[in-house]
């Protein structure tokens, strides 16, 4: 059905004429697709390519700018943030019915479930923690003026402007009393930290979003998915990529996570701690932001589930309850160590 709503014919003239290739041979694959941006493997004359749409069907073009991540993928080439090299971007809808960006094709290994590492030895595991840690610092050492990226977004403000949204949009989506995450919104409200830095931030790092090499799991060779950096918090990075990082001392959010729990991954603390030790940043504050973390996918749970119950569709038992507790004792620790 999606290479169905894709016009090949005029994605392939289009791609012979800015890649200035030439050749009979062209094919199509979905990578990856659904609410999120979709992802199409190309080859045409000879070339193995990637080309990144909005999903199919209505979008907001805010949400799924095309333009700003590829401008990201340019400006990162070439310095130690692995990315593929990004070629070109098209603007014009009539060609596959959205905007569109062209990048190199990468192959290895995207451990998006435990099966994907659950064969490789403890060691190998360890270094994959390890080179994630650093790639995660190199993201946020970047010069982003020197790059090109100093006006991706506003140097102040990034917590203030991110509570306020997520409350708002709390607000909005729920359609019944949650008593634990309104106490959530309510505790992140008071114990805000203050922003210190403002660096590059990734805003969807962890596993599932770097490849690695085939041939040694213990090198990440690529960052994906960068349609919600932005200008920010480095800590906002490391506790989101934190609270994805294993299922023994947290709620449940994702089958993704239990790979940080096969064996060589260090715990959370101990990536924190490594992290701390790779950047020379204080992480002190990071379980404010894993709290925070656990509040947008809390807050984005429940509208899903407030949308259901609306349209009369069968509501999943889950909810995003335990995962506020859960946040809700982080602060609270947080809190008895200061």
């Amino acid at each position: 059905m999606i290479l169905a709503a894709v016009d090949a014919d005029r994605l392939r003239a289009w791609l012979l004429d800015a890649l200035d290739v030439s050749g009979d041979s062209f094919a199509v694959e979905v990578i990856s697709g659904g609410r999120s941006n979709l992802t199409l493997g190309v080859q045409v004359g000879g070339r193995h390519l990637v080309v990144r749409r909005p999903p199919l069907g209505h979008f907001l073009p805010t949400a799924h700018d095309m333009s700003r991540e590829y401008r990201v993928y340019r400006a990162l080439h070439a310095t130690p943030v692995p990315v593929p090299e990004a070629f070109a971007m098209c603007e014009d809808p009539s060609v596959i019915g959205a905007p569109f960006y062209v990048m190199q094709r990468m192959y290895g290994v995207v451990p998006h479930e435990p099966a994907a590492l659950a064969h490789v030895d403890p060691d190998a595991n360890a270094r994959t923690a390890a080179h994630f840690v650093e790639v995660l610092a190199a993201v946020h050492g970047t010069d982003v003026d020197a790059v090109g990226l100093g006006d991706l977004g506003r140097r102040s403000g990034y917590l203030e402007r991110q509570v306020r949204r997520w409350v708002e949009q709390w607000q909005r989506a729920k359609d019944r009393d949650e008593p634990v995450i309104d106490a959530l919104a309510e505790s992140l409200q008071h114990a805000m930290p203050v922003q210190g830095e403002t660096t590059l931030v990734h805003g969807d790092y962890r596993l599932g979003n770097v490849m690695l090499d085939a041939a040694d799991t213990g090198r990440v060779v690529a960052v994906f998915d960068w349609e919600m950096a932005t200008l920010g918090d480095p800590m906002s990075d490391l506790g989101y990529t934190l609270l994805w990082w294993g299922t023994v001392d947290r709620a449940a959010i994702h089958p993704s996570q239990q790979i940080a729990d096969l064996p060589g991954f260090p715990s959370a603390q101990e990536l924190a701690a490594r992290y701390a030790t790779v950047s020379g940043r204080d992480v002190t504050d990071v379980p404010w932001h894993m709290a925070l973390a656990a509040f947008k996918l809390a807050v984005i749970g429940e509208g899903q589930r407030a949308t259901m119950r609306r349209a009369g569709q069968e509501v999943p038992a889950t909810s995003g309850q335990p995962l506020a507790e859960w946040a809700l004792d982080l602060l609270v620790k947080q809190g008895s160590r200061r």
